[in-house]
């Protein structure tokens, strides 16, 4: 029987979005400068105000003040009317040095022998239903509020949007876990206070139909494309209004949107957010690695669908365990625990190993902080920081490693595919 599911996004623009990217924006410029740095940083935004708290230790002094203001203004919170705006919120930091106890755990006077810098549970997951390999809900999800920001940007096509939104996407699928069509789309975006309040529901449900869904269906495959229908109910704005927004419409905090970051609600989640910690936190590093382990697995053929737990314990360098589970869509002759008994022999999954296989020493973070921290395309970057003394770096950086799809010869090889 026919069934359906919902994944969900939001937008650069939404409380708790602004928190994990400013705290990751902080990680890439103690990176940029340190990159031994041990970096934990919770950020809170509220109606003109900032609060920055955390552990570090790092041998380099920033303003986190200057750099807190530069990734409000890049969002776009550049207007008295948001109540909160780039030059005039508060900004108050309360960061701290590292506890001691924490950092000789994970210290080793060999990098190799590095300890986990965390305990707990972290998952990778991987399905073919897009070219990305992530789940289609998710996917679309996503794809619809980039666009959106895009079209905020441009400011041509539409004029009235505001940068917070967030967005849902339903989809029906078959008995044999296909997806067969988009049932629902909800879109709740931002917007300018309209003269006219009985023609402004309609006008912004006119060109979220009519402008932003044509913009994402151009990107898709054709057969994607044919699960848009004359039929999709679509939920734009439901409440009736959405003036009121952002930091001043909703407190936001770093790492409340693990399931947007990850899979949408698909696979699992060990419940450890990303943003605002260096790769020497698990929680971070080897859900990256879990990710691209489960992907180059579905890439390389070994299953349809795959799913790969790990865990650590604070200061240990070898994992507990590995767990694989591919829901029956295995194409080798391999049980899942004989294929996962063979990612730890193809894969290093130290803390070190990691951050040496990703490179995950880089400053790469401020991008994973919207839309997602999986399915993302690899890219090359330059990247310009600047210290507390007004010295500059700029540095090229390699972004998404994890999404690479470099291991798949080598898991052919392992699996004889």
């Amino acid at each position: 029987m026919a069934y359906l599911f919902t994944s969900e996004s939001v937008s650069e623009g939404h409380p708790d979005k602004i928190a994990d990217q400013i705290s990751d924006a902080l990680i890439d410029n103690f990176l940029a400068w340190d990159e031994d740095a041990r970096v934990a940083i919770e950020t809170l935004v509220t109606t003109g105000q900032v609060v920055l708290a955390g552990e570090v230790k790092s041998k380099i002094y920033l303003d986190v003040q200057k750099i807190t203001r530069s990734v409000i203004e890049k969002i776009g919170y550049t207007k008295s009317a948001y109540m909160f705006e780039a030059n005039s919120c508060g900004v108050l930091s309360a960061i701290h040095e590292q506890s001691a106890d924490i950092n000789q755990g994970v210290d080793r006077k060999t990098r190799q022998d590095q300890g986990a810098g965390d305990q707990g549970i972290m998952f990778g997951y991987a399905n073919n239903e897009t070219d990305n390999y992530m789940p289609l809900a998710l996917d679309l999800s996503h794809r619809l509020l980039y666009e959106l920001a895009a079209l905020r940007r441009e400011n041509k096509e539409i004029t009235y949007l505001r940068p917070d939104a967030k967005s849902q996407v339903t989809l029906e699928y078959s008995d044999d876990h296909k997806p067969l069509r988009i049932d629902t789309i909800v879109i709740s975006t931002q917007h300018d206070d309209f003269d006219e309040e009985n023609t402004m529901l309609a006008k912004i449900t006119e060109d979220i139909k009519n402008i932003l869904i044509p913009r994402v269906k151009a990107q898709l495959k054709p057969e994607l494309q044919a699960l848009f229908n004359d039929d999709i109910k679509f939920h734009v704005n439901p409440t009736g209004k959405f003036v009121i927004g952002g930091p001043h419409g909703d407190t936001g905090l770093t790492g409340r949107k693990i399931i947007v970051d990850t899979y949408g609600g698909k696979g699992a989640h060990g419940g450890g957010a990303f943003s605002g910690k260096d790769p020497s936190k698990v929680d971070r590093s080897a859900a990256y690695a879990t990710r691209h382990i489960a992907k180059n697995l579905v890439a390389a053929g070994v299953a349809d669908e795959i799913l790969v737990q790990i865990s650590y314990a604070i200061g240990v360098k070898d994992p507990m365990g590995i767990y694989v589970n591919t829901y029956g869509t295995s194409k080798v002759n391999l049980s899942d625990s004989e294929i996962a008994t063979k990612i730890t022999e193809l894969f290093d999954m130290t803390p070190y190993g990691i951050e040496t296989r990703l490179g995950l020493r880089n400053p790469m973070y401020a991008e994973t902080a919207a839309y997602g921290h999986m399915g993302r395309t690899p890219k090359t970057v330059t990247k310009t920081f600047e210290n507390s003394n007004g010295e500059t770096k700029t540095m090229e950086i390699e972004l998404f490693t994890w999404e690479k799809l470099d291991y798949i010869d080598k898991v052919k090889a392992a699996f004889g595919i």
